[in-house]
């Protein structure tokens, strides 16, 4: 069996990456940033990638719609962006939440829409009608991650509370919490089968349990830990509310059909593939330099992935499990999932590491695609003349700088022709911030007003039954 091997590294964006998606077509790949862009990669190296711009704050997760029609966004800046993956980008914009959106996911289905937020719930979403249906409330901290059921039909969340909470979407209500994490939870995961999530927090440990007996299935002790003394606290660890928290695993994403492995990242800058069958870390991929790997994500069939760091790079590797598969399927016939090892693992050195050379692996294309910006421009053609992609560490804090003070999204630092063209994407608003939100204090008011015409209607019907 061959070692995974580094396909292609994507670079573009200009600060952490934050979510992967593959398109079910696996012919894109979408990338969320800090520098509050989504970046679209084509992997046909004569397609130029795309830059969708309009958040006004990080972006944090990205999500393909099952069909690959549509691509969701969440941010910082308290919304939900739904956009069409092609140049001309029309966009609805949602209103999400009060606070940051930490992570949005399509439904299997493609029906529905999760957002959660630091406002501590999480909102369940109409995809084609972009209509609110619901609000799930029970976690005492900020939501950082959530997850919907292979059959749309639980829900799986993650909060800074440190507890991992199942949710029924019929009732709408919590119907089981697993308080078994020390830290934070930083991400959760369905596996294909419905009856086992996993979920990762900044204790460092990686955890698996079966919710139809509720028993900790597998225990991943250390997953990843912090190697470099030298990182500065503002990329050492899992991505927080102004920079990162300390400490921990950053994502974790189920790979393959049967669910047999699964891919994590964490701060000690590397990617893990965890082979769930036997219970033990499989690979550790190292490529990433200079901070934590922040984003893991397997393709659909599971023969890629794709994995995305501090160092703002996007990497595409081919499994090459394949031979591994047969084996386990000639064995078993597929994963069975009560016979996953209920094993404690901790500090695990597999003896079958590998670590590619992304220098001399071969790639599908250039790491540096021509790119077409999607929205509005990020700065001035003066201005994205200066800043290429060879400026020092200086011009990029100088250009930082300057495109907050003049509120622009966020500095470019490719150099763009005079004849390229910007296109303008659709936002979807039905009325304007300012109004809506006077709006919205006049239907507070009016509520206030409907509760007390009840309670005096009641009060006199019962001082006339009194006196009758």
């Amino acid at each position: 069996m061959q070692d995974p091997s580094l396909e292609r590294s994507f670079r573009g964006h200009k600060d952490l990456i934050t979510g992967l998606a593959f398109k079910p077509s696996m012919s894109q790949l979408a990338s969320a940033s800090f520098d509050h862009s989504v970046m679209l990669w084509n992997f046909k190296p004569q397609l130029r990638a795309f830059r969708f711009v309009g958040h006004k704050g990080h972006v944090t997760g990205v999500d393909f719609s099952p069909s690959g029609n549509l691509l969701a966004s969440s941010s910082r800046d308290k919304t939900v962006r739904l956009w069409v993956p092609n140049v001309k980008g029309d966009v609805t914009v949602l209103k999400a939440h009060t606070s940051t959106v930490r992570t949005v996911q399509f439904s299997w289905d493609g029906e529905s829409l999760l957002t959660a937020s630091d406002d501590k719930t999480i909102k369940l979403w109409s995809t084609y009608r972009t209509k609110f249906l619901a609000t799930l409330a029970g976690h005492l901290n900020w939501v950082r991650t959530a997850r919907f059921s292979p059959d749309s039909r639980l829900l799986v969340s993650g909060s800074d509370d440190k507890t991992v909470k199942i949710w029924d979407l019929v009732s709408k209500s919590c119907i089981k919490t697993y308080w078994d994490h020390h830290g934070m939870v930083t991400s959760v995961a369905f596996h294909p089968s419905g009856t086992i999530v996993a979920s990762a927090s900044t204790d460092r440990s990686i955890k698996l349990f079966d919710i139809r007996t509720h028993k900790l299935l597998q225990h991943y002790e250390n997953a990843h830990t912090p190697v470099n003394k030298g990182l500065s606290p503002s990329i050492g660890g899992h991505i927080g509310g102004n920079d990162l928290v300390s400490g921990g695993v950053n994502s974790i994403a189920f790979g393959g059909e049967s669910g047999d492995w699964l891919i994590s990242s964490g701060v000690d800058g590397v990617a893990k593939i965890w082979d769930l069958k036997e219970g033990h870390l499989f690979y550790t991929l190292h490529g990433h330099n200079n901070g934590p790997t922040t984003a893991s994500v397997f393709s659909p069939a599971g023969d890629y992935f794709a994995t995305g760091g501090s160092d703002s790079l996007v990497m595409v590797w081919k499994s090459n499990f394949d031979e591994a598969l047969k084996n386990t399927q000639a064995e078993d016939h597929g994963i069975n999932v009560a016979k996953i090892h209920s094993s404690k693992v901790k500090n695990n050195n597999s003896k079958n590491t590998s670590k590619p050379d992304r220098k001399t692996t071969k790639a599908w294309g250039s790491d540096i695609p021509e790119i077409v910006n999607v929205g509005p421009p990020l700065s001035s053609k003066k201005d994205a003349k200066i800043d290429d992609l060879g400026s020092n560490q200086a011009q990029e804090k100088h250009n930082r700088e300057q495109s907050s003070s003049s509120n622009s999204e966020y500095s470019q630092k490719e150099i763009i022709s005079e004849e390229e063209k910007f296109t303008t994407p659709l936002e979807v608003r039905t009325v304007p911030d300012q109004l809506a939100s006077t709006l919205q204090q006049i239907v507070r008011q009016v509520d206030v007003l409907t509760q007390t015409m009840s309670i005096l209607e009641v009060r006199e019907m019962f001082t006339k039954s009194t006196k009758n």
